[in-house]
């Protein structure tokens, strides 16, 4: 297996394992009680606020462990270059990615439209945004395994 589909397998796992995490988190501490207040929008806005650093901050320290694990065990460097294909394979994978996110933005404001919840509408977001990362993570193994 070559170091890119590794790395995908590894950030696409990485991914998931943040986002349950956060989500256990999250709803262990729910406010049963502000979810049709008016601080239903603070609490939803300060669990997307948190989740963008905490995801990042994470992600990159998974993938710095990655590389000192992939070294050691493979003794090869990581490419240090980019190639037209590396690049056209996580052009196809953002593209993707960004459509899915799209999608479910527009699958959470009509949530808003038939009258759901305002909760509803977040999690439909934070889904859509976890959807969309894993989207392009998997565009990019398929890609890659398919030797495009």
């Amino acid at each position: 297996m070559s170091y890119q589909e590794t790395k995908q397998i590894v950030s696409f796992i990485g991914s998931i394992v943040i986002f349950g995490l956060y989500c256990l988190y999250v709803f262990q501490n729910y406010p049963q009680s502000a979810m049709d207040s008016t601080d239903a929008f603070s609490f939803w806005g300060a669990v997307i606020l948190i989740l963008i650093p905490v995801s990042v901050i994470a992600k990159i320290v998974i993938l710095i462990g990655f590389s000192i694990v992939y070294r050691i065990v493979s003794k090869e460097k990581e490419p240090a270059f980019s190639d037209e294909r590396d690049k056209l394979i996580e052009l196809k994978a953002t593209r993707n990615s960004h459509y899915t996110f799209v999608l479910g933005f527009l699958l959470a404001m009509g949530s808003l439209v038939l009258d759901k919840p305002t909760a509803t509408m977040f999690v439909i977001l934070l889904l859509s945004g976890i959807v969309s990362e894993m989207i392009g993570v998997m565009t990019q193994l398929v890609l890659y395994r398919r030797g495009f």
